[in-house]
């Protein structure tokens, strides 16, 4: 339609691999997926984001604060899209702000995801219960509408799971 007032990053690959076991094939294609896509997008949408002074929001990841043992590709590319946010948001001030929703444990209904795993998971977090899609989704209509002045910022949405 001819106007672009927000951009969200919202690509990722996430694999459950020992560090000795992950092949520099699949490193790359999940730094590919998770950092060069959002940084190509946002290069590619940068001017006209500028002239409207949108906004770019990352979906960044827990696994980028706190590391993993088994989710080593995940953790490093996610910390290093938490570090394109900083970036970008100082590239791209003032007419733009750039934030990064960073969420912890989310219940998509996921078959692959046990409910012993869940379970697990939502007892370590303080609010006793994982993330939902209308979590993450709150957080990013919060940097969709907030004041301009917020930018570079990770925002975790774990129930406090980072605490644990």
């Amino acid at each position: 339609m001819g106007k672009l007032d927000l951009l969200v990053n919202n690509a990722g690959a996430y694999h459950t691999q020992n560090f000795g076991e992950i092949s520099v094939e699949q490193w790359d294609e999940t730094f590919a997926v998770n950092v060069r896509a959002a940084f190509l997008m946002t290069q590619a949408c940068s001017a006209t984001l500028r002239t409207r002074h949108g906004r770019v929001i990352n979906i960044g990841s827990l696994g980028g604060i706190r590391p993993w043992a088994t989710h080593a590709d995940y953790c490093a590319s996610k910390a290093a899209l938490h570090m394109l946010t900083a970036t970008t948001a100082k590239a791209l001030a003032p007419e733009v702000s750039v934030n990064c929703v960073a969420p912890g444990m989310i219940d998509q209904g996921e078959s692959e995801r046990g409910s012993q795993t869940l379970e697990r998971f939502a007892e370590k977090t303080p609010i006793k219960r994982n993330g939902s899609a209308a979590d993450v989704a709150q957080a990013v209509l919060f940097f969709a509408t907030c004041p301009d002045f917020i930018t570079g910022q990770i925002l975790a949405v774990d129930g406090g799971l980072a605490l644990a």
